[in-house]
């Protein structure tokens, strides 16, 4: 008996939909989602935090702002497939973030990254909205529910979010083209270093404080651009890294931030730990139909010569995963990616001989912007 043709239609709409949160993304952000979740378990991307904005020379000097140059590019001959940015001091007009890097060259560097082929990701350490001279370090309590209580702190945050999404829908390239960022706001909450970590708000407040921020940037403010991220910091269990989660119509990526601290003698606890994490996030990514990342990690001044092939690759290998990015290259005694010299070097390039580890050009290839 020949099938209705509405039955046939369900089925095809079912096997051909997309779980992304927006319906109304770019072209290119569509293509994006859809092609970082057909290359699952086909490598995994290697990112670095303001990668192209600055670094270290050989003698532990740093570099600033010069064109075409990586630290990673130097000692691989390729960039980072993933560059990571961050928003902070965007909130008060100002022209650098706060690491220094002027919004002018990130905003070029975001599209140059685009245009190669690679894949941008920001966060924002954004100063809190009821007091502003405090930074997102500044313990406070209870920020999120004098946000939403006091109409002019949340008129204060909505004038942050109107800058923001400004900065976003600037991310143009000449032919007028919107590039696409993965969007990773108030991660690391699982820990209380921030004024929306775990001991400063309640899990509905930091749930409300998420769907708010969401619902303005793409319902509001029409920005459509954008994968939304949202990532943790340590976790003990499954259950753990859902407390907070704010659901799945507003969570396009699932990640955790993880820094491996006191090397040597804690490598095979941190690989343990890391093994754990990383099959409880896929396990949560296949159970949501969500793209996973770890959104943050490293070992400060990479202390460990085969870090890389002995405590990264054996866990990240061969798994959903779409990146790893470890953070920035800031100065002699605190970078996390290698650079010219630096001893970790060779260990670098074995892993990313295995095939498994992409950089740019491996990214590139698969054209991410492109339907398939």
């Amino acid at each position: 008996m020949k099938k209705p043709f509405l039955f046939t239609l369900a089925i095809f709409i079912a096997a051909t939909s997309f779980a992304q949160i927006d319906k109304k993304a770019t072209k290119e952000t569509r293509n994006l989602y859809n092609n970082l979740k057909a290359l699952q378990k086909q490598g995994v991307m290697f990112g670095h935090q303001d990668g192209l904005a600055y670094g270290l020379n050989p003698d532990g000097t740093r570099w600033v702002g010069q064109k075409d140059r990586s630290d990673v590019k130097t000692v691989s001959g390729e960039y980072p497939a993933v560059l990571g940015w961050d928003l902070g001091k965007i909130e008060f007009d100002s022209s650098r973030n706060l690491d220094k890097v002027p919004f002018a060259q990130m905003r070029q560097y975001i599209v140059d990254t685009y245009n190669r082929g690679g894949v941008n990701t920001i966060s924002w350490h954004l100063n809190n909205p009821t007091a502003p001279k405090k930074t997102s370090w500044d313990k406070v309590d209870s920020t999120i529910r004098h946000t939403f209580y006091t109409p002019e702190n949340l008129k204060r945050y909505e004038s942050w979010l109107d800058k923001v999404a400004n900065f976003l829908k600037s991310l143009k390239t000449k032919n007028g083209v919107l590039v696409p960022v993965i969007f990773r706001p108030y991660h690391e909450h699982t820990g209380s270093w921030f004024w929306w970590g775990a001991d400063h708000c309640t899990p509905e407040e930091y749930k409300k404080m998420w769907h708010f921020t969401v619902d303005y940037l793409i319902n509001k403010k029409d920005v459509h651009n954008i994968l939304i991220a949202y990532s943790t910091d340590r976790f003990n269990s499954k259950e753990h890294y859902l407390e907070r989660y704010p659901g799945n119509n507003y969570v396009d990526l699932v990640g955790f931030d993880l820094y491996h601290r006191n090397a040597p003698a804690s490598n095979e606890q941190f690989k343990k730990d890391f093994q754990r994490m990383v099959n409880t996030l896929e396990e949560i990514a296949i159970e949501n139909d969500k793209i996973c990342a770890v959104t943050e990690m490293g070992l400060e001044q990479l202390t460990e010569a085969n870090w890389w092939t002995n405590i990264v690759l054996p866990v990240v290998q061969d798994t959903r995963l779409s990146y790893f990015l470890v953070w920035r290259n800031g100065y002699d005694r605190h970078y996390y990616a290698p650079y010219e010299g630096q001893k970790s070097v060779p260990d670098f390039l074995k892993m990313l001989q295995s095939g498994k580890v992409l950089l740019e050009k491996g990214a590139e290839q698969k054209h991410l912007y492109q339907k398939k």
